[in-house]
């Protein structure tokens, strides 16, 4: 029997706008990440010293991931350099692996064999959409058929392989996400992150927001919406590793988030969301028109359980005429299931 692998301890390495042929509508990384300049291979050991110390304990495996541009695009020397000085780490046993972000359209042979030598185990494609429409729309400069071919050929390369994309991008009110999730699950990435798209200041897209050329989605609609995101990728055993930003200082101040369904916790809303769906069809189909009921659930679903601010228990008494919902912890059911008792 196969025991589960190691959730790898990530040293981000941030690289923004590095490697970017063009600005994308959506995207300002300085902002999101508040790194002006990106840093050059002599600041990857001080990075790994200073994330070490968060990793006293040594969980293992050890990423170091360049995040925040286009990898694969920045000049080969420029890649040589930066893998050239990780590798050095790797050897050391100060990390295990590398990992990085690109773009679908930098995924080509000779871009592949630059990186062979190297301890590279997983790649993440900004695929963002597989509607042509949107790509175009949002400046991407890569079709949806480039994203394709890029997962098959990091597929057949041996590469950890993972697709990002985005909602509520201009040109998709919602079918298109859930296409692009439908036609990403068929193609089998190892993994998935699914980022719902806010303004954020100093992009294009803030630009077209501020004449009214741009309304971002609504907080509720994109829980809903990416609910059924994940329920597809669910459905393929293809693991959602993040719903939303990850949360900073930076993303928390409205000067830089100007509108959007941006919320510091919107995973967990999403997974609220999740459960009151399933909390619903559960006691539709039980029996009896008693006042009370008990819920049961795993110790770590409690909370997703109940909702934020207990939204989902309020909801559900007022749905179905309960005066009270108990909520208690069992070990023995499987994460995600909601038992009656």
């Amino acid at each position: 029997m196969n025991s589960k692998p190691l959730k790898p301890f990530v040293i981000p390495f941030f690289i923004p706008h590095a490697g970017c042929p063009h600005r994308c509508i959506f995207c300002n990384q300085t902002a999101i990440t508040g790194i002006v300049k990106p840093p050059s291979p002599a600041d990857i050991r001080p990075v790994i010293d200073q994330f070490r110390l968060y990793n006293h304990r040594r969980r293992t495996p050890v990423q170091l991931a360049f995040f925040g541009g286009n990898f694969l695009g920045l000049a080969p020397e420029t890649i040589i350099a930066l893998l050239k000085e990780t590798q050095k780490c790797v050897h050391e046993g100060l990390v295990d692996t590398i990992r990085f972000s690109t773009r679908p359209d930098t995924i080509t042979p000779d871009k592949l064999d630059i990186i062979s030598d190297f301890s590279v185990q997983t790649i993440e494609l900004g695929v963002q959409s597989m509607d042509d429409t949107v790509l175009t729309l949002c400046r991407r400069g890569h079709t949806a058929g480039q994203s394709n071919e890029a997962i098959k050929r990091l597929k057949q390369r041996g590469y950890e392989t993972g697709a990002q994309i985005m909602t509520g991008l201009p040109g998709d009110s919602g079918p298109q996400s859930i296409k692009t999730a439908e036609t990403i699950a068929a193609s089998g990435p190892d993994f998935v992150r699914i980022y719902p798209a806010v303004v954020i200041s100093g992009s294009i897209l803030a630009q077209w927001f501020e004449k009214g050329r741009y309304k971002p989605a609504g907080l509720n609609e994109t829980v809903r919406l990416v609910s059924r995101l994940y329920r597809i990728f669910a459905g393929h055993d293809i693991p959602v590793i993040r719903m939303g930003l990850q949360p900073t200082e930076d993303l928390d101040d409205s000067a830089v988030v100007l509108a959007g369904p941006y919320h510091p916790a919107f995973g967990h809303l999403v997974f609220s969301e999740i459960f009151l769906e399933n909390a619903v069809r559960l006691i539709s189909q039980s029996p009896g028109n008693t006042s009370q009921l008990t819920l049961a659930v795993h110790p770590h679903d409690v909370s997703r359980l109940k909702g934020l601010r207990n939204d989902n228990i309020k909801h559900l008494k007022e749905r179905f005429g309960l005066e009270s919902i108990r909520v208690i912890q069992d070990a023995s059911i499987v994460h995600g299931q909601i038992r009656c008792r």
